[in-house]
């Protein structure tokens, strides 16, 4: 398969290196259609994730120099990747690669980056978070590895069904386009909630809130499982604070 596979990339790459080839749609269709014309007919999340095991073994050194990636306002939206990829990390406990190379998965953070920051292309959300993980900032985290969530939630505020909202213990944050508002932890998610919503305890959310409303508002929901203790959960939300350090949150 490896020399099946390498000939495809090649083929298809245009001079970009595999994760350009596995992030970019069109590059990424080309891709496939080469590897189907040399009988690779696996999935197209195991071709992806082959060719970039194929590079991270050093099987496609020699090659001349990548054409580089690179879009100017990426500033703009990497916040929003940000949020998709770890969403999604948390929910199906799953690496960006995984996310990546699944085309289906890979759709699912496209919907939710364009839902919190609209108007760029997949290619664009797909590079800011590779971008981040490049950079050191898409570590895992702790909180995550440590006790991971039963279910995760991701909705905007303007939409919610407050009566609808889980009542379960766990943590929840809310963010805009650009940043981490506020993190929280609750024995009763939908009663907490509904508090915010109503009249915010934290001033810093209320003030927030009553300037902008909640058009640009959304919330995360981490269930917890129902054993978790309140001192388990306080600190799962003192390790979000931390790693994420949320505009709204007394740091502590």
């Amino acid at each position: 398969m490896k020399p099946q596979l390498a000939q495809a990339f090649l083929a298809a790459s245009d001079g970009y290196p595999p994760d350009r080839v596995v992030a970019d749609p069109t590059l990424n269709e080309v891709f496939v259609a080469e590897c189907r014309s040399r009988n690779l007919h696996v999935s197209v999340a195991e071709l992806n994730r082959a060719l970039l095991n194929l590079r991270k073994a050093g099987a496609l050194t020699g090659l001349p120099r990548s054409k580089r990636t690179h879009f100017k306002d990426q500033d703009d939206y990497r916040f929003a990747a940000e949020i998709a990829v770890r969403f999604l990390e948390r929910r199906d406990q799953i690496s960006l690669d995984s996310i990546i190379c699944d085309p289906d998965r890979a759709a699912e953070f496209d919907e939710l980056a364009a839902r919190i920051e609209p108007n760029y292309a997949p290619l664009q959300y797909r590079w800011a978070a590779l971008s981040l993980r490049k950079a050191g900032n898409l570590s895992p985290e702790i909180a995550a590895r440590i006790l991971p969530p039963t279910r995760v939630l991701n909705l905007q505020v303007d939409q919610l069904d407050r009566n609808g909202l889980p009542a379960e213990q766990g943590l929840y944050l809310f963010f805009d386009a650009e940043e981490l508002l506020y993190v929280g932890e609750t024995e009763n998610i939908r009663t907490r909630i509904k508090k915010h919503l109503d009249h915010s305890d934290n001033k810093g959310l209320a003030r927030w809130m009553w300037e902008f409303g909640t058009n640009a508002l959304n919330l995360e929901i981490q269930i917890l499982d129902a054993e978790t203790n309140t001192r388990a959960r306080k600190a799962l939300e003192l390790e979000l604070i931390r790693s994420r350090q949320p505009v709204f949150n007394v740091k502590r």
